[in-house]
């Protein structure tokens, strides 16, 4: 598939699309913004019902526009299903992991359904189970990884098994450039992140913005694995800095100790998950992946984890998401 033929299947003005970053980042004001300016905007995955509400916001934010959302394997409930169908959102992207049980009970309700993939294995499994498209995924994205690949590697890999299914690209999009050189690579439209982090409609607390804008770095690490003990990306702050002297994937104990509780997320909410947020503590290293958000004390921020992609040290303020979208696209 194009980037044309994308625009068209999905009524799109831009080949642009904004990660569905999950845990109440995305919400609503921030998808419908994005939807509105021509882009494809997703509500991230949260509780069911907030969930359900925020897609509801966008559409009404964006009124006969397409909206996306994002779910995150280990934590779908049906009741993320229903939502996605009963306000028929234009696709879905599962992310951190494949399944073919949720691609099929989604598309059995007629939901589009894109799967995150980070080698040319993981593609051909999920189109297998019955994805429509893919996205691939490039090391340098923020959250949670995949791959351990860059993007340039990635992409090709993944673009020679998908045959005519469409590829969008994450990872490193911080500028039209960045677009016009994934574009020109091969992939059907792009996947941006930490510059919609970076919007006043973005839900992520204040000072995690203005953490991420004065970041010139990041690192991958296992910290923050409590419930979720996937590999991410973040930059520092007092957890990281006592917890990752060593090991910037922290330490081998506190690594067991998420990979054990991975069972969590069968058995544990994502309401009950992110409240652990508010107990958390940098100098006792149970992290989980919740993410500080706007509302919450700033001093979460030194104790939870602060996603962000390899962009940060090319992005250098808060602007509109429609903003954002012409940054992008122009």
């Amino acid at each position: 598939m194009t980037p044309a033929d994308f625009l068209e299947r999905f009524g799109l003005e831009h080949p642009l699309v904004q990660a569905g970053m999950g845990g109440g980042v995305a919400g609503g004001e921030l998808a419908g913004a994005v939807s509105a300016a021509g882009a494809l905007g997703t509500v991230g995955m949260a509780a069911p019902a907030a969930f359900a509400a925020a897609i509801a916001q966008a559409c009404r934010r964006a009124p006969n526009r397409p909206v996306s959302a994002n779910l995150l394997v280990p934590f779908i409930r049906r009741a993320h299903v229903d939502a996605c169908a009963e306000l028929q959102v234009a696709l879905v992207v599962l992310h951190g992991g494949r399944s073919a049980r949720w691609t099929r009970r989604l598309r059995e309700r007629g939901v589009v359904v894109f799967v995150t993939v980070g080698s040319s294995q993981e593609a051909r499994q999920a189109l297998i189970d019955g994805a429509d498209g893919l996205v691939v995924q490039g090391i340098e994205a923020g959250g949670h990884l995949l791959v351990s690949v860059p993007l340039r590697e990635a992409l090709p890999r993944v673009r020679e098994v998908a045959d005519r299914a469409p590829v969008l690209a994450a990872g490193g999009i911080a500028e039209a450039t960045d677009v016009q050189r994934v574009l020109h690579a091969g992939a059907t439209a792009v996947v941006a992140g930490t510059r919609f982090l970076l919007t006043e409609e973005s839900l992520a607390h204040p000072v995690y913005k203005q953490r991420v804008l004065a970041a010139s770095d990041t690192f991958t690490t296992l910290l923050f694995g409590l419930g979720w003990p996937l590999l991410h990306r973040v930059i520092a702050n007092e957890a990281t800095e006592r917890w990752c002297r060593e090991s910037e994937l922290g330490p081998r104990w506190v690594r067991l100790a998420a990979r054990l509780s991975g069972p969590l997320t069968r058995a544990v909410s994502l309401r009950a998950l992110g409240a652990l947020i508010s107990l958390q503590r940098p100098a006792v290293p149970l992290f989980s992946p919740a993410l500080p958000l706007a509302g919450m004390p700033a001093r979460v921020v030194e104790s939870s984890a602060l996603y962000a992609g390899e962009t940060v040290g090319r992005l250098h303020e808060v602007v509109p998401a429609e903003r954002a979208v012409e940054l992008l696209t122009s």
